[in-house]
């Protein structure tokens, strides 16, 4: 089952911004405010690594590398989840993708994932 669709990946330049969408839309409401909802990303020939958190209502949390530069949101009401990038650099090339922040984690759980490039 496809419940995450995530969009709004391209290329920029270092220094530039990205905003990224996360649609949960298939997931009813209660559902979705059930878990904390994260942003993870998967550089080439890398696992796919948790960059940023948030739960329902409370403290998000950041990977030492994003720290000041992204911003995680969500709209539970539209079952989004968003990451505000600023200051990109070459590092944070990856494939993006959201998913919930829970240890049993279903490998076929994960959508497409949107592609974010960041060279000069």
């Amino acid at each position: 089952q496809v419940r995450f669709v995530e969009s709004g990946g391209g290329l920029v330049q270092p220094g530039e911004s990205l905003r990224l969408s996360c649609s949960a839309s298939r997931i009813i409401t209660s559902v979705f405010n059930s878990y904390i909802m994260g942003w993870y990303r998967r550089l080439p020939g890398k696992q796919r690594e948790l960059v940023a958190s948030i739960p329902l209502r409370g403290t998000a949390n950041y990977a030492d590398s994003v720290k000041g530069r992204f911003t995680i949101s969500r709209d539970n009401a539209r079952k989004s989840l968003y990451l505000q990038m600023t200051d990109l650099k070459p590092g944070d090339t990856a494939a993006y993708y959201c998913n919930v922040v829970d240890p049993g984690l279903r490998e076929d759980s994960w959508g497409q994932g949107t592609q974010v490039t960041v060279s000069s």
